[in-house]
């Protein structure tokens, strides 16, 4: 709109309101105290028309679904498997975004938020899925030369640790593994420190040293024999995962049905992490 379209539709609301809203202050313009006032209630119904809007636009995608997690999770967990269920609902249309901070569900278009921790508590419906364990893990080349007759001599390789954002507990820190074994921490080696899990795994990976890894993002490098893991001591992380949701992405064709395969697939990981699942296959 022009200035001069502007200014009219201001004298139209003064006109009304039987009030002045502007005032000029040399060659600025700024919102009277009665302005102010009737800014603040008026943001609000345009707010309502944004929400809207966004209503309107889900509505219009019906079949389209979008989960947001955290960037590691999305890489190392959900990513692999979604395929699966993709390939089993035909006509649905998934969108996976990696993100550390926690969205609006709802007027971000987000219908699902896999998360970590406390902030489980910012959202209205949720579900808590598992609490995941880490274990000690290193490409199988690393060993080669250097094989570990006790869980304490990982301790003398490069160690990998991971400390996430302020926002979430990170998960156990080598300290902390060497102690639920007996023995004392000691920086022989050095650590590199990285803020994404997945970042971790896949330097251990390309044989950079060990790591803690997350039994729910490590489990098919594991499976696969990437990753090996000679000594099968586990400890779990101080949080548990979990699922938020939309109350409007369960009114979707394929809402409650994805809603399921989460809590499933959840279910399974939260098993193995505990230990009454597949062990991790070790390192011979």
């Amino acid at each position: 709109m022009s200035v001069g379209a502007v200014s009219q539709q201001i004298r139209k609301a003064e006109e009304a309101l039987q009030a002045r809203l502007l005032e000029r202050r040399g060659r600025s313009v700024a919102l009277t105290a009665l302005g102010r006032v009737y800014y603040e209630a008026v943001s609000i119904a345009f707010k309502q028309l944004r929400d809207a809007e966004n209503v309107v636009a889900r509505a219009r995608s019906a079949a389209t679904l979008t989960i947001s997690c955290l960037p590691s999770l999305a890489s190392k967990w959900i990513a692999p498997q979604l395929m699966d269920w993709q390939t089993g609902h035909a006509g649905a249309t998934v969108r996976l975004v990696g993100a550390e901070q926690e969205p609006n569900l709802g007027p971000d278009q987000v219908d699902f938020r896999i998360s970590y921790g406390s902030k489980i508590h910012d959202f209205d419906n949720y579900t808590e899925l598992f609490t995941d364990c880490v274990v000690p893990a290193c490409a199988p080349a690393l060993l080669a030369d250097h094989p570990v007759g006790v869980p304490s001599d990982i301790l003398d390789f490069p160690l990998l640790g991971i400390e996430w954002a302020r926002d979430h507990q990170s998960p156990p820190s080598w300290a902390e593994w060497a102690k639920s074994i007996g023995a004392s921490y000691r920086r022989t080696s050095g650590e590199v420190a990285f803020s994404l899990s997945s970042a971790a795994i896949d330097a251990a990976i390309n044989g950079k040293g060990f790591v803690l890894a997350q039994l729910s993002m490590a489990a098919d490098d594991i499976a696969s024999g990437r990753l090996v893991v000679p000594f099968d001591q586990r400890v779990k992380l101080p949080d548990a995962y979990f699922l938020a949701w939309d109350r409007g992405a369960l009114e979707k064709p394929f809402g409650p049905d994805l809603r399921a395969w989460i809590i499933s697939i959840s279910k399974r990981l939260g098993s193995v992490s505990v230990g009454s699942g597949t062990p991790p296959r070790q390192h011979s």
